[in-house]
């Protein structure tokens, strides 16, 4: 299998994950089950409509899609060893000496797309807190199940650099980022998403970084991270007491719904801070929020 047939498997596998149809706002019930796992695709004219607030249930089928991407890629750990090294091949006669590092940066641009575009006004599901709550417990879980992987299963490189390939954590941080903003501001800021990051998975390949099963499995882990801290999300909410706050809100200020006993909005502060260590030459961002 060339190259090129191998990312229009992936892709395919990748892409399942996106919704079969796409359901409107008003069949959606605040606390009902949702059957399929779709969502409805947001127009500039249903920002003002007074609709029900969305609630991501758990339903079994939701699970079908990341378990499909994490078993394939699992399989491939120790099963198909010469067709892994075709592949390889195949990439570094497309690559030769040019390699590309960008796959390094633009994988924190999900993330950071996830929780900054409410702020830029485009509609979302969710307010800033539920953002960052959401976010939160997503990274979290997805990076501890992507490390413990990685040193459990010691997979060697490609280029064989180290034994940590399976399951690609680029991989993992995108995809994670990519459904999170597929369920939070719907399907057309969700495939945005994706392209970036199937973008990712493809360069990781063509750096000679990973093996195509760890961007299978990489992406499936993101999927059903970002899918389990929306699910948890209810109960955040109840241990943070933001139930009681006010009711749901688009990020530009427009009310969703209106509660019968709701209380004053309360605020929330936001800090930001760059920092660098020169002990060991390294820099990076302290996020701190109130609420």
């Amino acid at each position: 299998m060339s190259a090129k047939n191998l990312v229009c498997l992936i892709l395919s596998l990748i892409l399942c994950a996106a919704p079969a149809a796409a359901a409107s706002p008003q069949e959606q019930q605040a606390d009902s089950i949702s059957l399929y796992d779709s969502y409805p695709i947001f127009s500039p004219e249903d920002v003002n409509l007074p609709v029900v607030p969305y609630r991501y249930s758990f339903h079994a089928n939701q699970l079908i899609a990341p378990g499909v991407l994490i078993a394939t890629g699992s399989v491939g750990v120790n099963c198909f060893q010469g067709f892994k090294k075709g592949i390889r091949a195949d990439f570094a006669k497309m690559r030769g000496d040019h390699y590309l590092h960008f796959d390094d940066y633009i994988q924190y641009l999900t993330p950071a797309l996830y929780l900054g575009l409410g702020l830029c006004k485009v509609p979302s599901r969710y307010d800033f807190v539920d953002r960052l709550l959401a976010g939160t417990t997503a990274y979290l879980m997805m990076a501890i199940v992507t490390n413990t992987t990685k040193y459990a299963v010691r997979e060697m490189r490609p280029d064989s650099s180290t034994r940590n390939s399976f399951p690609s954590g680029h991989s993992a941080t995108v995809f994670t980022g990519a459904e999170l903003m597929r369920i939070t501001y719907g399907n057309y800021v969700g495939i945005a998403g994706y392209a970036v990051a199937c973008t990712v998975g493809f360069m990781r390949m063509y750096n000679n970084r990973h093996w195509y099963n760890d961007i299978l499995t990489g992406a499936g882990i993101g999927i059903l991270s970002a899918r389990a801290a929306y699910w948890l999300l209810p109960l955040e909410r109840k241990l943070f007491k933001r139930d009681r706050h006010r009711p749901h809100q688009i990020d530009d200020g427009s009310p969703i719904h209106h509660e019968k006993n709701s209380h004053q909005p309360h605020s929330t502060a936001l800090s930001i801070l760059p920092y660098y260590a020169p002990t060991d030459h390294s820099a990076g961002l302290a996020l701190s929020a109130f609420f």
